[in-house]
């Protein structure tokens, strides 16, 4: 008792102080945050990745880059890709995979372990799945029962949005449809927020809607409108501050930073990396 009757002494004495001397440092006041790890999505590089896997990882750990996405493996065995990351330093929580045929799902689920990935993600619908309500309604079944499936195998499912979530259909939003119908113990939602931006969405409004349902988000910058050109991060208008100090109610883990056309990938990455490296939010 005497021991927490003067921790809320002290406590109450620098509060006050503070009161009194307002340039003193406010006791409440919460250091700011920065990017532990900063990833890149391996689409951005992915014409250097045709020529010369092995080149591109490497040169990807030189940028700066902790973690890496990946969008196929080109041609190399998932042992393979694993001893290229583990000689250049680097680890790939997340790869982007296929929903397609059964065997090739559980192909993709067996690669996973080996490589080292803990999230297996989807990143795309395509368009003739998209028929309507119902149409996304069936797309969230089959999310439930391929992540039931990656966490048999110990992994975490997620989906990945481009920016046709968020043109209403039938009065609602598509993303939307797909948060309620996906069991939240089972599918994970990794933003992307260039296409969600670019979709007329607030990406606070869903964390503050489905807390701790976004385990990973695509870091990419936009110009603005007309025409939403993709921007290297933190050279467009996307208020990077604002989206990261709500880390912890949107359950952010991984911070993957993608560029569609750079004109420049090697440029382009490094940049990204260095902004994010600054950023302190």
């Amino acid at each position: 008792m005497t021991d927490r009757r003067e921790f809320v002494q002290t406590l109450g004495a620098a509060a006050a102080a503070y009161l009194l001397h307002p340039r003193a440092p406010n006791p409440y006041s919460r250091a700011p945050s920065k990017i532990e790890r900063v990833g890149l999505q391996l689409y951005t590089v992915r014409h250097e990745m045709e020529k010369d896997v092995e080149a591109t990882i490497a040169r990807v750990a030189a940028s700066g880059y902790k973690e890496v996405e990946f969008a196929g493996y080109f041609k190399k065995t998932p042992a393979e890709i694993r001893a290229m990351l583990d000689r250049n330093g680097l680890t790939s929580p997340s790869a982007h995979i296929s929903a397609g045929g059964a065997d090739a799902w559980h192909e993709a689920l067996d690669a996973a372990h080996v490589v080292g990935h803990q999230y297996v993600v989807v990143p795309w619908i395509p368009e003739e799945q998209r028929t309507g309500i119902d149409g996304y309604k069936k797309i969230a079944a089959d999310f439930n029962q391929k992540a039931e499936q990656a966490r048999a195998a110990g992994l975490q499912f997620a989906y990945h949005n481009h920016d046709f979530e968020f043109a209403r259909v039938d009065g609602k939003l598509p993303y939307d449809v797909l948060l309620a119908e996906a069991d939240p113990k089972l599918v994970q939602m990794e933003m992307d927020l260039y296409w969600i931006t670019k979709g007329g969405q607030d990406p606070l409004t869903y964390f503050a809607r489905w807390p701790g349902r976004f385990s990973m988000v695509h870091v990419k910058d936009s110009m603005g409108p007309p025409d939403n050109k993709m921007a290297d991060v933190g050279a467009g208008t996307i208020d990077w501050k604002r989206i990261f100090a709500k880390q912890q109610q949107a359950g952010i883990k991984h911070f993957f930073v993608e560029h569609d056309q750079p004109a420049d990938a090697f440029a382009s990455i490094k940049a990204s990396c260095d902004y994010l490296k600054r950023l302190e939010f």
